[in-house]
């Protein structure tokens, strides 16, 4: 059994690095072919980057191939460009438009690790007869009786298996996450260790195909009839100021509501088919219960037959919950603010080998129970 969990020599098992021209996916590849393994890195060009940031904080770019190849050609492995503008285009960008002028806070990420990245590239990898697929996400993967369990990655300021929350049995016994027990310090130390070109390169940030983080840009581009003005009301449904388009506003928003108050007025609720806004004291951010959609549902149901953890922003703490699968609804037991329709909502356990990944949906709606039903339905 070699270091993969692949009963094969090394110099016998062929693998594919998914490459996006970064730091990460690149030590990735350059530990691969250095433990003498066949390595195979693909980079997936995704969008048009001709009016993208310069500054090297994105992915999956012009830049991006550059580097990708540069560290293939250095490390002397192939490399395969997979021309994916089109899938992105209507799996990916159309679906966060959709998302964004629904009134929800899409997470295109999501999409496209569920789409393009894995779905797509998992097939390709298999139609090049590879052993398995390798990438440089942060999670733990762990092999046991016969399949895997995905973890919380030991560096927890850059875990991102909230990110790979709807990533199949199938997919997660295909994958290999080389980095899951490395801390990000430790990985930009190997590549200059490796001298790699990318060993100073910015990480990504923000949404890859949104220039420079403007959002309602990218909603111009592809709906400008979505900039339509329409009411802004209190949470008992008085008219109380006028927005210039709910694409605009995000739930929590407090700045650029531009209505004069004695106390801080935050988003609270966004309804589209009203084309209305609707804004209150922080109070109303509450969420004790929210309504799920499409779950994806990793392991044993019977872990779900106690209180779990779950995670309902990238970036957020883990909280209690009980989650009932078959009425797909999450009943928060401690307070938490500002979640947003379109979000993940993402389910772990805790057990001796850390805080395992249980699945999780999208958020459909989240119940203010001091909102009245008529001003967000």
């Amino acid at each position: 059994m070699n270091s993969l969990g692949i009963n094969k020599s090394k110099k016998d098992t062929n693998v594919v690095v998914a490459m996006s021209g970064g730091v990460d996916s690149s030590v990735v590849a350059a530990l691969m072919k250095n433990e003498g393994y066949n390595v195979t890195g693909i980079t997936l060009k995704l969008y048009d980057d001709s009016k993208s940031s310069t500054d090297g904080r994105q992915c999956c770019a012009g830049q991006d191939i550059l580097d990708a190849k540069r560290v293939s050609e250095k490390l002397n492995f192939e490399h395969k460009i997979l021309y994916y503008q089109k899938k992105f285009k209507s799996e990916v960008i159309d679906s966060f438009v959709d998302s964004y002028t629904a009134g929800e806070t899409p997470i295109p990420c999501v999409q496209c690790n569920q789409t393009v990245k894995f779905r797509d590239l998992f097939k390709y990898a298999k139609d090049l007869k590879a052993d398995a697929l390798i990438t440089g996400h942060y999670v733990t993967r762990i092999q046991n009786n016969g399949h895997a369990k995905m973890y919380m990655a030991k560096d927890q300021n850059r875990d991102q298996s909230y990110f790979l929350f709807n990533t199949s049995q199938a997919q997660l016994d295909y994958l290999r996450f080389p980095l899951g027990e490395i801390n990000k310090s430790e990985t930009r130390s190997l590549a200059k260790k490796l001298d790699l070109n990318v060993a100073n390169k910015p990480d990504s940030q923000d949404i890859c195909f949104v220039p420079n983080g403007d959002y309602s840009s990218v909603i111009k581009k592809f709906r400008p009839e979505s900039f339509k003005k329409g009411k802004i009301l209190d949470v008992y449904g008085k008219h109380i100021g006028n927005h210039e388009g709910i694409i605009n506003y995000t739930i929590g928003q407090r700045k650029g509501i531009r209505v004069s108050n004695d106390k801080p007025l935050y988003v609270v609720s966004i309804n589209a088919n009203k084309n209305t806004i609707i804004v209150g004291s922080k109070d109303f951010l509450e969420i004790k219960k929210i309504k799920l959609r499409d779950l994806n549902i990793l392991g044993n149901k019977n872990a779900f037959n106690k209180t779990i953890n779950i995670k309902v922003r990238s970036t957020g703490r883990l909280l209690k919950a009980d989650i009932n699968l078959e009425e797909k609804t999450v009943y928060i037991l401690e307070k938490e603010t500002g979640i947003s329709p379109g979000q993940a909502c993402v389910f772990y356990c805790r057990d001796d080998l850390g805080d395992k990944l249980l699945g999780g949906g999208w958020i459909d709606k989240a119940f203010n129970k001091e909102l009245s039903t008529k001003l967000t339905s």
